[in-house]
């Protein structure tokens, strides 16, 4: 299955920004992601209430077992596909343990929102976030927090790895463009 392919993908932790102008992490990012975050709860796809799938095998950076969901979202007047994972952990975990305390084994959630025309052309305007459990941003080793252009021009990262999709997306090919 394609999501298999997501194998050493997001190595967030490892985004190179030296010689790099700052891609994500800004305010303005975070400030969009918030807004993310919130579109995520009022379809109950975070925070309380949240509904489930059943979680398949995953790997890292992802997590030892996945949740993802296909979505749209309207942010400031566009609407955009939304595609969340849910990650769970930690290594070793079972399918057992996810499904009878889910909130105790997950890790964090990453986040693929597809923004309007100009956002970012040469990733298909793709903007990426990572949020910890409880809806906050995390942060690289660098304190960068993980919003917006996700190591967009390094090596490895979000972007580098998902580029190898053709669409960006592992997962599925339904999602228009």
């Amino acid at each position: 299955m394609k999501h298999s392919l997501t194998v050493a993908c997001l190595s967030l932790g490892l985004a190179a920004t030296t010689g790099l102008a700052q891609e994500f992490g800004t305010p303005e990012d975070a400030a969009y992601a918030d807004q993310i975050w919130a579109i995520m709860e009022q379809q109950n796809l975070a925070g309380e209430g949240m509904i489930h799938a059943f979680p398949y095998d995953g790997i890292e950076p992802h997590g030892m077992m996945l949740e993802t969901f296909y979505s749209t979202a309207t942010i400031d007047g566009h609407t955009g596909d939304l595609i969340v994972k849910r990650n769970y952990g930690p290594e070793g975990v079972t399918l057992d343990e996810v499904l009878g305390d889910p909130t105790n084994h997950l890790g964090a959630y990453t986040v693929m929102y597809r923004r309007e025309d100009g956002y970012d052309g040469d990733n298909d305007n793709w903007f990426w976030v990572k949020y910890l459990p409880d809806g906050t941003l995390d942060r690289n080793p660098a304190g960068m927090e993980l919003a917006g252009r996700v190591a967009k021009g390094a090596d490895q990262g979000c972007i580098a790895c998902h580029t190898g999709a053709g669409d960006y997306v592992f997962t599925t090919d339904h999602l228009g463009q």
